[in-house]
């Protein structure tokens, strides 16, 4: 591996599972629907709540801009983050990537997640509780 994640060497039990899943999955804020896919995977991590990611190119491009904010990920990399804008006001630094996720993550490549207690997450459908990713204990 070229990009291998630091953080697998010093904890091997950890887990991060990327599947692809069958749904249709859309997010949305109030009326706009910011993304429209059927091509998203959940990510299953070790601790997490689980996160579902869409392709950045099914996301409505007209309504996000790039941040300077950044965070990192010892298992994933380092991500980028993006505000996006409604019509309500822009829910900032709401949408983030892995844009050179480590090799053990590389299916995130152009793939985007959105903090799910600040939009909507709607799966066949049906929209989801309001659960923000995060750890889980």
């Amino acid at each position: 591996m070229s990009n291998p994640a630091p953080g697998f060497e010093k904890h091997p039990q950890y887990a991060v599972d990327i599947e692809a899943k069958d749904v249709r999955l859309r997010v949305l804020a109030g009326a706009t629907v910011i993304a429209d896919t059927t091509r998203a995977v959940a990510v299953t991590e070790t601790k997490h709540q689980p996160v579902w990611y869409l392709p950045l190119a099914d996301v409505d491009a007209s309504i996000i801009t790039a941040t300077e904010t950044s965070t990192f990920c010892p298992f994933k990399g380092h991500a980028s983050y993006w505000t996006i804008a409604t019509a309500d006001g822009d829910l900032d630094d709401a949408m983030w990537s892995y844009r050179e996720p480590f090799d053990e993550c590389l299916p995130l490549t152009d793939y985007v997640a959105f903090y799910t207690d600040r939009v909507d997450l709607e799966i066949d459908g049906k929209i989801q509780d309001r659960v923000g990713p995060g750890w889980t204990g």
